[in-house]
């Protein structure tokens, strides 16, 4: 599987992303839809079935009560309201009837026409309470009793019941009316409602994958140029088709790539310049360098003999060329750090036995206190480890202060190699900038033995080891201390190809300190 299939399937699969976003939108928007729609056409269809069903019922009732229940004697026997009952029922589909009368008064008679399926004990007592209770004859209501019904449910059978009372004397007469069957119609409804939600939801989502698709796929191009472009890869470009608002995106990141890549192209052809000018007038100076290198040590070597007044000019000349030669080996260090040509030549050395060479070539050994166990063997390039540790204990000698210790350890697969010294330490404002090229710590100190170039020239090499340089204040308030750390076979990283540049300088102590 390729990446960019790898990369698209992790892209439709976290919660975060558009594409999965848009689908979820889609999906509760077409559920709140299909929701609402089955509600309230199953509330539309619930109230239709059961009103139609119940104005049949009760109008079909009300008819059996005002021809058959209100012919029966104004004393009916037992038998009397069995019949009439028996007889409502059969005139009408699907109700059962009960009927109540008094033989005597406070000796009620009641006749229904299924014993074991209607009693008056089915009867709501707030039915029956409503059926029986007189109402007052006025403007707005003509009858003393009215038809009053109840949807109640019996061992889990929904039911319609009804009851009224004959007017001006007679028997009082209930029905039931099962709604069984107008349930199973309604649930059947309910389940097809059902499945048109879930297949609208299902459809919704098919909608919203292949909206996602159409407008998230020129959305997914674009994130993999930008991606491209980030990489470095500055001719990248999109295909532009269409003139909607992504065209119009892609327009603009195709104009951008076209603007940066010249700027960028612009940028590298200035800085290769400014790199060959610095190598070609390196190695121009330095033939009249080397000239001028051998007239100072003779003249060096013939002061005692020259006119006092003299001598202080030739030790400046002496000591002014040999800063200036330091500089141009310096700035012939750097420009092969920036074009990439700087390489190791690595061996395998006792660390110990680098340091204390590097410090007694010197003569810091009474100046330095070392802390280094002998049999430390790493692999790693000998002259540019020397440069390195030149450099940061020349600094630590130069600005800040005796004794200057240095600590060698090993950390798993890293050689940590600590510098410290016992000075003031280095203001917080210039920590971020010591291993800048050319930065001096105090402006009041522009021309000083040092040319801002040292420290840079240690972590360039450092880093050439796959290796770093860090720079702290020691907490106790005991000075600054440096830490390079580098790993112990540089042999894995690099491939060892031999160098044969220009010498690398001893070391160049910084203003930093």
């Amino acid at each position: 599987m390729s990446t960019a299939v790898r990369r698209g399937l992790r892209a439709g699969l976290r919660w975060t992303s558009l594409r999965l976003r848009l689908v979820i939108v889609f999906a509760l928007v077409a559920l709140t839809a299909a929701v609402s729609a089955s509600g309230i056409a199953y509330w539309l269809n619930r109230e239709a079935v059961l009103t139609r069903t119940q104005d049949a019922a009760l109008g079909d009732f009300r008819q059996e009560m005002q021809t058959r229940a209100a012919s029966l004697p104004l004393r009916p026997t037992k038998e009397d309201l069995q019949a009439a009952a028996v007889q409502m029922a059969n005139s009408s589909p699907g109700y059962s009837v009960l009927l109540i009368d008094e033989r005597e008064p406070g000796k009620p008679i009641v006749g229904n026409s299924d014993l074991d399926t209607f009693t008056r004990s089915n009867v709501p007592p707030s039915l029956q309470e409503q059926v029986n209770r007189k109402q007052p004859v006025k403007a707005g209501n003509k009858y003393e009793y009215h038809l009053f019904w109840q949807r109640t449910s019996i061992g889990g059978t929904p039911y319609l019941v009804a009851g009224t009372k004959i007017i001006g004397g007679g028997p009082t007469g209930y029905m039931l009316k099962s709604l069984d069957q107008e349930r199973e119609d309604l649930s059947s409804l309910a389940w097809s409602l059902g499945i048109a939600t879930a297949l609208a939801l299902v459809g919704s989502a098919l909608l919203a994958q292949a909206a996602a698709t159409t407008v998230l796929r020129p959305v997914q191009r674009l994130g993999d140029a930008a991606r491209k472009l980030g990489e470095g890869k500055l001719d990248t470009r999109l295909e532009v088709s269409g003139t909607d608002e992504l065209a119009d995106l892609s327009r603009t990141f195709n104009r951008t790539a076209s603007s940066l890549e010249k700027k960028v192209a612009d940028m590298s052809a200035r800085e290769e310049a400014s790199r060959r000018f610095v190598a070609d007038m390196s190695h121009e100076l330095r033939t009249p360098l080397t000239a001028l290198t051998a007239v100072t040590e003779v003249l060096e070597d013939e002061v005692d003999s020259l006119d006092p007044m003299i001598a202080p000019a030739v030790n400046l000349v002496v000591s002014e060329t040999r800063r200036l030669n330091d500089l141009v080996e310096n700035l012939m260090e750097v420009t092969r750090f920036d074009a990439g040509t700087a390489r190791l030549v690595l061996d395998t050395v006792d660390v110990a036995d680098q340091v204390t060479a590097c410090i007694d070539a010197r003569a810091w050994l009474d100046a330095v206190e070392l802390d280094a166990e002998r049999g430390m063997m790493v692999r790693l390039d000998p002259r540019r480890l020397d440069v390195i540790l030149a450099n940061l204990i020349g600094n630590a000698l130069k600005h800040g202060g005796s004794p200057v210790r240095v600590s060698v350890r090993i950390e798993g697969e890293e050689l940590v190699i600590e510098v410290r010294d016992h000075g003031p330490g280095i203001p917080e404002d210039v920590l971020p900038h010591v291993f800048d090229r050319f930065y001096k710590a105090s402006a009041s100190r522009p021309r000083s033995d040092g040319s801002g170039l040292g420290l840079s020239i240690a972590v360039e090499n450092a880093h050439i080891h796959n290796g770093d340089i860090t720079a702290h204040n020691s907490p106790d308030g005991g000075g600054a201390v440096f830490v390079l750390r580098l790993p112990r076979d540089a042999g894995a990283l690099d491939s060892g190809a031999d160098d044969h540049d220009a010498p690398i300088p001893d070391h160049q102590e910084d203003d930093a300190t």
